[in-house]
């Protein structure tokens, strides 16, 4: 796919940060077009290509080492490939940007440990993740402005975790925890979220809410699943990856890719 590559900057009124312009008008919102790492000889990824459209919720799935990890390292500015283009939208070059940069874009990255700030209440932990301006006399002299208020009212809401506001994170369940650090990435409006094994550990009940959760933020955002749980996988795919050795080995419907022979023979029949 050839794309004209050009810097567009808009600035968000709620924090005067410069930040890329995405544009998703004419194609998917990433673009990962023959990527490959090597780590000492060993290829992570594979002239791996994957796209995934805007507002899509797509789940990957595969066995350890088919480099799941490491594609979300390449999109969130962790590793750099050796080879390869990574593209957000059609004119946001992630390889030309730091971690950083890529967060400030609009990807936002949970990882399979929950990171939230024990000490603090869940309101709090919302508040301190809000897409403001965090330069020091900003965070000195801040307060929460009206739809601010409301901003982290509506996050509480999506996440369930309305009635838990004034409960310190460290009291939370596990599942509640995820639900907490769901809802800081929320609350830095991003457009892509990589979500990394959501519901490992979790009750039958927390794996439910979440998979309610998750699709309740597909279309309103793009959603990309890691995931090695295939009954959660199944209730909440659309659409499902299978990588293997760094590539795509295929994609399409749960059915489809659970009858696949070579799913079968490399990750679930194992």
């Amino acid at each position: 796919m050839n794309r004209v590559v050009r810097f567009h900057e808009t600035i968000d009124d709620t924090d005067g940060i410069a930040s890329p312009q995405l544009d998703t008008a004419h194609g998917p919102i990433l673009y990962l077009e023959d990527v490959t790492v090597s780590f000492d000889g060993f290829r992570a990824l594979n002239v791996l290509s994957l796209y995934i459209d805007d507002g899509e919720l797509r789940c990957i799935i595969g066995p350890n080492g088919a480099g799941k990890t490491t594609m979300m390292d390449v999109i969130t500015g962790k590793t750099r490939p050796d080879a390869g283009t990574v593209f957000f939208g059609q004119t946001i070059d992630l390889l030309q940007m730091d971690e950083p940069s890529i967060a400030q874009a609009g990807i936002g990255r949970k990882f399979q440990k929950p990171s939230v700030f024990e000490q603090l209440n869940v309101f709090e932990n919302l508040e301190l993740a809000m897409h403001t301006d965090k330069r020091v006399w900003s965070t000195l002299f801040a307060r929460l402005k009206p739809f601010e208020k409301e901003g982290i009212e509506e996050v509480l809401e999506i996440v369930g975790l309305t009635g838990q506001r004034q409960d310190r994170a460290g009291s939370l369940s596990h599942g509640q925890k995820q639900w907490l650090e769901i809802g800081m990435l929320l609350m830095q409006k991003p457009k892509l979220l990589l979500v990394d094994e959501p519901v490992a550990g979790m009750t039958h009940q927390e794996t439910e809410r979440t998979a309610e959760l998750l699709l309740s933020l597909a279309g309103k955002h793009s959603v990309v699943v890691v995931e090695h749980d295939m009954a959660f996988v199944r209730s909440i795919a659309r659409k499902v990856t299978v990588l293997h050795e760094g590539s795509v080995l295929t994609e399409g419907s749960m059915d489809e890719v659970q009858n696949h022979p070579r799913v079968i023979e490399v990750y679930l029949g194992a």
